[in-house]
């Protein structure tokens, strides 16, 4: 492991693309290190939206033909290059950026068998924005028998040391719990379905969580949903995306009930799923912070299902932390950002504590993109 004894500035651009298919989220920052103490500043930030053709491709990716898959992994890289181009174009950051860190589009996800994939080759992403691009975050870990997810608390860890829980509701719910061991796992689906749902009223996302709070909880499906066989598995387990298309989703569809019924039903889910997993790894008692739970993702701003979080969490002297809207929007995209520099050092940027590896890992492949 590298040991930086001076104090390094180092600026990143990270992206992120998760399963709820928003886009592609972009973050320029300024990470420093000093003696092992780590500081971020996020200076700018992006969603670029997919464009409708690569929305539907992406809904697609699993029935894909391996040439398709093929095609569609250097074809995303280069789209993601452009994008990263434009960004640094708009923002003049021209011989200011460092390296790139992109995490990719996630189409296959099966630890059991060693694999993960996402889609957005690296080195066409290098070739385009002609800089240092670190990608296939997950390879390394997945490979060393671990679940390659969740991978951002390494950032937890670095940037936010008195804070014991974290949880970011994106397409999938993920959860990490800093104690005397450091533990996170997917909790559950989340944005991906709650979007689904509410598509089928003409809307792209429940914005606030309105028409979830115009909904009744309907105790049947609840019951089927809790029931679940992942939610028995103990951690570390990570989840699919098509665990909440193929199996929650289509669960709640064989109910007829309103929408706004199943997405009050499916917050419920979701809130009891987070309470279950805080009771299933508490804090010891001699942590000092044992009262903070910080939320980021899309699912911070659902007002409905923030609320629902607190009354359950409540109880157990936990307090719901909404951060700044950049952190919010960006904390993902800035860690992988971290990701990237640490690999660039050559230091663990994977938990294996989190992941159930044999091992801490440097993950990512490095390509170098200058002329």
């Amino acid at each position: 492991m590298s040991l930086y004894l001076c104090g390094m500035i180092y600026n990143v651009i990270g992206t992120m693309s998760g399963s709820s298919m928003d886009g592609l989220d972009i973050v320029y920052a300024r990470i420093e290190e000093v003696g092992g103490n780590w500081a971020f500043e996020i200076l700018h930030g992006d969603c670029v939206a997919f464009p409708d053709s690569w929305t539907q491709t992406l809904h697609q990716l699993p029935s894909l033909s391996a040439k398709d898959i093929f095609l569609t992994h250097t074809a995303l890289g280069r789209w993601m290059g452009e994008s990263i181009q434009a960004f640094i174009q708009t923002y003049q950051l021209d011989h200011k950026v460092h390296v790139v860190a992109s995490h990719g589009h996630t189409v296959f996800h099966d630890p059991s068998h060693y694999t993960s994939v996402q889609l957005g080759d690296g080195a066409t992403i290098a070739a385009i924005i002609k800089l240092p691009v670190v990608s296939d975050l997950r390879n390394m870990d997945v490979a060393l028998g671990g679940q390659g997810a969740p991978i951002v608390p390494i950032g937890e860890k670095l940037f936010w040391k008195q804070i014991p829980y974290f949880l970011n509701i994106g397409g999938i719910a993920n959860i990490s719990i800093h104690a005397t061991t450091r533990m996170a796992f997917d909790v559950c689906p989340a944005n991906r379905v709650l979007n689904l749902l509410v598509n089928e009223l003409g809307k792209v996302y429940d914005d606030k969580g309105q028409e979830a709070a115009k909904g009744n909880i309907h105790d049947e499906l609840l019951d089927e949903l809790n029931s679940l066989d992942y939610y028995q598995q103990p951690a570390p387990k990570s989840l699919a995306n098509e665990f909440g298309t193929d199996i929650v989703f289509a669960c709640i569809q064989t109910y007829d009930i309103s929408i706004q019924d199943k997405l009050a039903t499916l917050c419920e889910h979701i809130a009891v799923q987070i309470w279950r997993a805080v009771q299933h790894y508490p804090l010891s008692e001699t942590n000092e912070h044992p009262s903070t739970m910080m939320v980021t993702g899309g699912g911070a701003y659902h007002e409905y299902l923030i609320a629902r979080i607190r009354f359950y969490l409540a109880p157990l002297g936990i307090n719901v932390h909404i951060p700044d809207p950049l952190v919010i929007d960006y904390k993902e995209a800035l860690v992988m950002g971290l990701i990237g520099i640490l690999r660039w050092r050559e230091d663990v940027n994977v938990l294996s504590s989190v992941t159930g590896a044999s091992r801490d890992s440097v993950g990512g492949a490095l390509w170098m993109g200058q002329d």
